[in-house]
């Protein structure tokens, strides 16, 4: 059904401009790979409703879009304040405390009950996105910290707090996390994204979670706080993917980092074969106008220059006013960049000290082959998806075909740069399946006659274990 298939996928974020049957199917004819589900707003009875039609869908029309839950986390918010808004001025001094009140010009209530404990004199804190700044004077350790403003505004009810200076104690699944959890794990929601992580601790207990309910949910950890920038390396080998959170990110780090450390991310990431997300504000105007500003068409075109598995689309989708429209303009952003200016082989040699040196040297090798010899695609089966996120973080040029008998993996790949799915399941040799493959891909007008296909394989095929077997065909 799909009509685009880009190699940098778009992800969705669902809501009401984007719930109903209709409107998804046009999302996903426009272009969409993932839809991503805001555990922050809704109840699980409406959200179970869309995942069905989601599902139902992929059913119906054969397509494989593949759901990201993204869990909500620590946020720390102010409560209600007077009228909706109070102006807050330069140099004013006022208490925050963690006992509830209706916030005016001389206190105002926060969510996060340690906070006095946390914070210590001369940090910052940015609310509402950074909009206000203030200073931290003192603490009484137990449930009030004076603080003094530095640049004011107005300050209006639950708007979101940032401590970028501040080692916080929360933990990083919630309550409300673990709830949602239960209920994203009982239906095998292929994605999981895990919010403000801060060290990879944050990511084994959320895998150790998904591992002792028999799950095979993967970890997007999401980098937002600065914590996290310090220990990337590891966070991001603990990890299966990762999201530059640019909205926390950006407040949280001094702006100008913010480039350098989306480049920085996505390199790494393809390095390591992770799948990064880009995302926030990427088409932000598009809520509400009918076209990107020339900013964003750079911002978007940029990021899959960066290397970017996927870019993501929230309140465009979510509660904007063309939810559609703004995937097809994403899509010919990304279509145009793939097909004139985009650095394919992106070749990295494996690590001779890694465990799976010889399946990741295979894959390696069938990028090298497909380079040389000019090859339309590199065919490869896979039950696990190893295969297919080691060779998409090569980038190649060739198209990176996946054929396997795990049908949950095909939504789960969705998200990886390059990849197109195909469910098979007819194992006898493996020479009759890389036969049986190359027929397929000659049936669905993908190879044509004398073309060139590498073909990866396990042998003996139907064998559990990594890709051993290179096969280079022409198509008969």
């Amino acid at each position: 059904m799909k009509n685009y298939h880009n190699r940098t996928k778009i992800v969705a974020t669902l809501g009401p401009a984007s719930s109903s049957k209709e409107v998804l199917l046009k999302m996903i004819k426009a272009g969409m790979d993932i839809c991503r589900i805001n555990f922050s707003h809704g109840k699980h009875e409406d959200l179970l409703k869309l995942i069905q039609t989601i599902r139902e869908i992929n059913k119906k029309h054969k397509t494989h879009v593949g759901i990201l839950a993204d869990l909500q986390g620590p946020k720390i918010r102010v409560g209600e304040m007077e009228n909706n808004g109070v102006l807050l001025k330069k140099n004013q001094i006022l208490t925050m405390t963690t006992k509830a009140c209706i916030g005016n010009g001389e206190k105002l209530y926060i969510s996060y009950q340690a906070f006095p404990k946390d914070v210590k004199a001369g940090e910052t804190i940015l609310l509402d996105d950074g909009k206000l700044q203030f200073k931290v004077i003192e603490s009484n350790k137990k449930d009030a910290v004076k603080v003094k403003v530095i640049y004011g505004g107005i300050l209006s009810s639950n708007k979101g707090v940032n401590l970028p200076d501040t080692k916080v104690s929360i933990p990083s699944l919630t309550p409300k996390d673990l709830k949602d959890l239960d209920f994203i794990l009982k239906h095998n929601i292929e994605w999981i994204g895990l919010s403000f992580v801060r060290e990879t601790k944050d990511i084994i207990e959320l895998k150790e979670i998904i591992k002792k309910r028999g799950s095979t949910s993967r970890v997007i950890a999401k980098i937002e706080k600065p914590e996290a920038l310090k220990n990337i390396d590891a966070v991001i080998a603990a990890t299966d993917g990762v999201m530059v959170a640019r909205g926390d990110l950006g407040v949280e780090c001094p702006m100008e980092d913010l480039p350098i450390i989306q480049k920085m991310i996505a390199k790494k990431c393809m390095e390591q074969a992770k799948p990064v997300i880009i995302a926030t504000q990427m088409m932000e105007s598009m809520i509400t106008n009918a076209r990107p500003t020339r900013a964003e068409v750079n911002d978007v075109a940029n990021s899959v220059l960066d290397g970017a598995d996927a870019v993501m689309l929230s309140g465009e989708t979510s509660v904007g006013a063309y939810p559609v429209e703004v995937i097809a303009a994403m899509q010919q952003i990304i279509n145009k960049v793939e097909s004139t200016s985009y650095p394919y082989e992106q070749m990295h040699s494996p690590a001779k000290s890694s465990p799976t040196f010889l399946s990741d040297t295979v894959c390696y090798t069938a990028c090298i082959i497909a380079q040389q010899n000019d090859a339309v695609g590199i065919a490869s089966m896979t039950h696990s998806g190893y295969t297919a996120f080691k060779i998409s973080s090569h980038r190649p040029k060739a198209l990176t075909l996946i054929f396997t008998t795990n049908q949950s993996l095909l939504c789960t790949l969705s998200l990886v740069w390059g990849v197109r799915g195909y469910f098979y399941d007819k194992f006898v040799s493996t020479d009759q399946t890389i036969l049986d493959v190359n027929g397929i891909l000659k049936k669905t007008k993908l190879v044509k006659k004398g073309q060139v296909i590498v073909n990866t394989a396990i042998t003996p095929i139907g064998r559990s274990g990594r890709t051993n077997t290179i096969k280079v065909s022409v198509i008969k």
